[in-house]
């Protein structure tokens, strides 16, 4: 399991058991949740919460993501705004379950644009150093992809869905992205993946998208 997840899942465990003190005093447990939030969009977002900003004073930029962090539990309001603009560009309220880990993709202007992902990380073999890596396609207009890291194929993955993780050799290694069934790669790139280490590839962007709204594969860390 990947460091930053078992810090979180220990933070947690940790704020699920303060729920009780000395002189059986009962204190409200934090009931929180983990989430990573991946702006696959070509603007520049600012991320809220139930109307508090999330992302600090750096604005979260095409391609990027804000790392795991902590947010309150249940149906909370989660709404972003294009970076510099008050205007709220659109709003997803959503449910996440108390002690999970979770992403939110953002991939357009409008809520229907927007996804989430239960992140259950992958059991990794350090002993013989093994790389885990699982697929999202967040890009809106491609249909189903396919995608291939040298021979290891992972077909069929529908825009907001996503692969189980596999395991892999780490190493650099060549990325290449077909429209399902297609003989001809869309994307045709490489990467270097470290050992131990549990990776998330996702697409974004428009297939005749220019700039930041090419058509791209990306990598997060896990």
């Amino acid at each position: 399991m990947n460091i930053r997840y078992s810090i979180l899942f220990l933070t947690l465990i940790t704020g699920g058991l303060l729920s009780c003190k000395n002189n059986d005093s009962v204190i409200r447990p934090a009931l929180q949740t983990g989430l990573n939030v991946i702006n696959a969009t070509a603007d520049t977002l600012n991320f809220y919460v139930n109307g508090t900003r999330q992302n600090g004073v750096s604005p979260l930029y095409p391609s990027g993501n804000t790392g795991l962090f902590l947010i309150p539990s249940g149906l909370q309001n989660y709404q972003f705004k294009k970076a510099g603009n008050p205007n709220v560009l659109l709003s997803t309220p959503t449910n996440f379950t108390y002690n999970t880990l979770n992403s939110i993709y953002i991939t357009g202007e409008s809520a229907d644009k927007v996804f989430t992902t239960r992140d259950v990380p992958p059991v990794i073999d350090t002993f013989k150093f093994t790389t885990a890596v699982r697929f999202v396609n967040a890009a809106p207009d491609a249909g189903n992809l396919d995608l291939f890291i040298d021979s290891l194929k992972i077909p069929g993955v529908a825009y907001k869905l996503f692969s189980p993780f596999s395991l892999m050799g780490s190493g650099q290694k060549r990325i290449r992205v077909y429209l399902s069934g297609a003989t001809i790669a869309k994307l045709d790139t490489t990467m270097a993946f470290q050992s131990n280490t549990d990776y998330t590839l996702f697409t974004k962007g428009l297939l005749n998208g220019k700039g930041n709204a090419a058509f791209n594969v990306r990598r997060l860390t896990n």
